[in-house]
């Protein structure tokens, strides 16, 4: 049956929104990779084998190989007449045990899962040791290394706000030109036993951003840099040597926000 305020797109498609989850170790991330790897790759072929037709999906943003998601959110156009919770079900076979969709949805025509969203929130886990296996895939391990927490709290306040974070970004080499100013909303840093968890959120994100604010604060905490140091490389506005991006596994995307 047809689910009760569903609304078409053109012809005669419905636009669904559908949100999952990906342990990106073994990806090329996110992104469709022309010989196949990324997330979007896995789940364009089991659409297709769903529809027996090439569907094209649109995820609210980019992750990086090896990053991670809780939410991510899609949306792609397609006939179906049989509702959500079915279409659910079907997505639910037929990926690596490293994907999961958690939530389909009918949207409005309007709905874009990119341009539709408001803010985007990362998560980012350090751990204090050598990481256990269990964890490993998860974390930041900074074996025999100590971080001052308190330092970098304090450090964490130059990037709230809207800045130009071209110092803390890296080249896409895809040609196309990413508008650098972007907004931090909060940066919340925590311990809990030898967990550290940095969330960071706001408006949009420019290449490895997250990875890179999250590396120039762990080496004020081991002081090897300071806040002043990170000041002046967030206004300078130039790419340089002097911040270094966290590796990619201690990075999760764990929720995208839409306006109402």
């Amino acid at each position: 049956p047809r689910e009760t305020g569903a609304r078409e797109c053109d012809a005669g498609l419905l636009r669904f929104k559908c949100v999952c989850a990906y342990d990106g170790t073994d990806f090329c991330g996110w992104q469709s990779q022309s010989g196949g790897g990324g997330v979007q790759d896995f789940i364009e072929k089991r659409l297709c084998e769903i529809f027996k037709m090439k569907v094209r999906i649109h995820g609210s943003g980019r992750t990086d190989a090896g990053v991670h998601a809780d939410n991510q959110v899609f949306h792609f156009d397609a006939p179906w007449r049989h509702g959500s919770q079915t279409l659910l079900a079907a997505l639910r076979s037929g990926f690596p045990k490293t994907i999961q969709i958690k939530k389909v949805s009918v949207a409005g025509k309007d709905f874009h899962a990119r341009f539709s969203a408001s803010g985007k929130r990362y998560v980012y886990r350090i751990y204090e040791g050598y990481v256990p296996p269990k964890l490993l895939r998860f974390r930041w391990g900074l074996d025999k290394r100590v971080v001052d927490v308190g330092k970098m709290i304090e450090a964490a306040e130059i990037f709230i706000g809207t800045h130009d974070f071209t110092a803390f970004s890296a080249n896409r080499r895809s040609g196309k030109k990413e508008d650098a100013l972007k907004t931090v909303n909060s940066i919340k840093i925590s311990k809990r036993g030898r967990e550290i968890k940095i969330s960071v959120e706001g408006d949009g994100f420019l290449y490895k951003m997250v990875r890179m604010i999250v590396g120039g604060l762990v080496d004020v905490g081991l002081g090897r840099l300071s806040r002043g140091d990170l000041k002046a490389a967030l206004d300078s506005r130039k790419r340089g040597t002097l911040i270094q991006a966290a590796p990619a596994s201690g990075l999760t995307l764990e929720r995208v926000f839409y306006r109402l």
